[in-house]
């Protein structure tokens, strides 16, 4: 992918997405990264999954075609829902920022975001809420 590809794919406007829920998760396509452009496809660098049964939103980045993070949007300092801004998730109360790992990059936060095991087989990705990654 050429470099204008993938900066057209990170300026892409933030995709939302419901997911389908089951009762240890929820799953998402691989498609659902996909952003159409001028002469090809790209992939956006991160969706939200937005579903009615999700207390917060859940990010999920893309680092490549097997290498997925899948961050709880709920801010470890005082429970604020996060923003999503790049490769960086910020909490718009008191200004912590974690990275695309769910690390705390900046405080008042002192402890990472939960995170979950992502499971991607050829077409699906299937964010396994039971536990933490």
């Amino acid at each position: 992918m050429t470099a204008f590809s993938l900066f057209a794919a990170s300026c892409a406007g933030t995709k939302y997405v419901i997911g389908t829920v089951s009762k240890d998760g929820i799953t998402i396509t691989r498609d659902d990264f996909k952003v159409k452009q001028k002469g090809g496809t790209a992939y956006a660098s991160f969706i939200i999954v937005r579903n009615d049964r999700l207390s917060y939103p859940i990010c999920v980045y893309r680092f490549n075609e097997g290498e997925y993070s899948a961050l709880w949007m709920r801010c470890t300092h005082q429970g604020a829902e996060l923003q999503a801004s790049g490769d960086v998730l910020q909490c718009s109360a008191h200004g912590s920022e974690f990275n695309n790992k769910g690390e705390v990059r900046s405080g008042p936060a002192n402890a990472h975001l939960r995170t979950f095991p992502l499971i991607a087989n050829e077409n699906e990705i299937f964010i396994d809420l039971r536990k933490q990654s």
